[in-house]
């Protein structure tokens, strides 16, 4: 999700370079920010974060933060969503430049896109007798009426998914199956569209052999939903192996030479995610099979578990982001002194 005039007012009043910012929306009013910043790290194309302001949503009764990152932001790599423990998820917005050559019309034709309006729309507003500053007047009067009327659900603003072939590795431009799934999910899950437009807005995002699945299937199975759509694609695109076979992997994963202990933990949870996700694992046990995993796993890192006390704290093990947050100051403290790998010095 991207935001222009409002984002970039609040970057300009904290003094933050719009290529490096970023947002988060949702973050409950009690959330540390050192949590917040923790979680965000765990995007690796963004490096350190630093929260520069907060700002409360009655509406929502949580919290938006202004964040600057130590990389420039390429929205293409940041997801629309972080989900954090608990199945809680915060909303991400990167605040892109507008292009110079950025014409007008271009602009007006996208807004009113977003509205799910037209130029018709307008003109139907606007009288055609007008001077040319009244008829000015009357278009932002149109604007702004066409903005607060309701949407209409087929058209409304909505977060196009991005392509998906199916092809082995992704090619550029394109989400790996994981990604595209996730979008996909969110996407059906959250706006209320019938299933026919579901169903268009999959097919848009496909090329190459994931089109021709569901061209396959629309043939066979005219009456398809947009799920059965989702089904076909994961199941022929997706891993073959089933929850038990994925844990089994995930308690194989070993640090590897000169790879640091918070990203060996990061790589756990992408697998432990995939465990629960295949039914695996239950999620009440995820605390407990990442922190024996950890400590069975990181060959490379001895010292930094005595430090930490891990292995007296098995009966009660900590979530994902206070193990993260653990390990990241202990590496923090351990830098001036040895370097623990080139990953690191980025964060």
């Amino acid at each position: 999700m991207t935001l222009s005039l409002p984002a970039d007012n609040w970057c300009r009043g904290e003094g933050v370079d719009t290529s490096h910012a970023l947002m988060a929306m949702g973050i409950s009013e009690e959330t540390p920010v050192d949590t917040v910043e923790l979680a965000l790290e765990t995007i690796k194309a963004i490096g350190k974060v630093r929260v520069r302001g907060k700002m409360f949503d009655p509406d929502s009764n949580t919290v938006t933060v202004l964040c600057e990152c130590r990389e420039e932001i390429d929205s293409t790599k940041v997801p629309t969503e972080l989900v954090v423990d608990e199945g809680v998820k915060w909303t991400l917005v990167t605040v892109e430049r507008e292009q110079s050559s950025g014409l007008f019309s271009e602009k007006l034709v996208k807004f009113l896109q977003d509205e799910g309006k037209s130029l018709d729309d307008v003109t139907q507003l606007c009288s055609p007798v007008l001077s040319a500053n009244q008829n000015a007047e009357s278009v932002i009067r149109a604007l702004n009426d066409l903005a607060q009327s309701p949407k209409n659900n087929e058209h409304s603003s909505y977060r196009r998914l991005r392509t998906f072939s199916g092809v082995h590795p992704t090619p550029p431009g394109e989400d790996n199956l994981d990604n595209w799934m996730e979008h996909a999910k969110f996407m059906v899950d959250e706006y209320e569209y019938t299933d026919r437009e579901k169903k268009r807005r999959i097919v848009e995002s496909l090329k190459g052999p994931a089109l021709e699945i569901i061209q396959a299937v629309r043939m066979s199975n005219p009456d398809a939903t947009h799920m059965d759509y989702i089904e076909v694609l994961e199941s022929t695109f997706g891993t073959v192996e089933s929850g038990e076979e994925l844990y089994f992997t995930f308690k194989a994963l070993h640090q590897k030479p000169n790879e640091c202990l918070s990203d060996f933990l990061l790589r756990l949870e992408r697998t432990l995610n995939k465990v629960v996700k295949r039914g695996g694992l239950n999620v009440h046990e995820v605390n407990k099979a990442r922190l024996e995993q950890l400590i069975k796993g990181a060959t490379e890192s001895d010292i930094m578990l005595l430090n930490l006390n891990l292995r007296e704290r098995r009966s009660d093990p900590p979530s994902f982001l206070s193990l993260l947050k653990e390990i990241r100051e202990e590496e923090e403290h351990e830098l001036p002194s040895k370097t623990v790998c080139s990953q690191c010095t980025n964060h």
